[in-house]
């Protein structure tokens, strides 16, 4: 025979409160600002004719590399390094917003491309 009081209880799950809802919907928005993006060749990589963009701030550097890769006509098995300032290669997660918060120039964030490693 089994013990009622050693039977683990069922709950029902929680709903969450309109405040919990209200915080994941503004969570999920995205941000509609956009900062000012310039591209700078280095070495043989070819030369972009306009290389100033605005790109908004809730995108991962990820769609800078893609959205470059689209100018320049370059395939994905090519190579392509890409360097914030002509120093250090940031990770394709990093956010436009916490590179361009960091690292900005003059009101610009600095992305240089290569076809080769340029910087350590």
């Amino acid at each position: 025979m089994v013990n009622a009081a050693s039977q683990p209880s069922i709950t029902a799950p929680r709903q969450p409160t309109p405040a919990a809802l209200e915080a994941l919907s503004t969570y999920k928005k995205k941000d509609p600002t956009k900062v000012y993006v310039m591209f700078k060749a280095v070495g043989g990589a070819p030369i972009m004719k306009k290389n100033k963009f605005q790109i908004g701030v809730s995108n991962p550097f990820q769609a800078i590399i893609r959205f470059l890769r689209k100018e320049i006509e370059w395939k994905p098995a090519d190579p392509l390094f890409t360097y914030i300032n002509s120093s250090f290669c940031p990770s394709p997660d990093d956010t436009v917003a916490n590179l361009y918060k960091m690292f900005q120039t003059d009101g610009h964030l600095i992305v240089n491309y290569s076809t080769t490693a340029a910087w350590g």
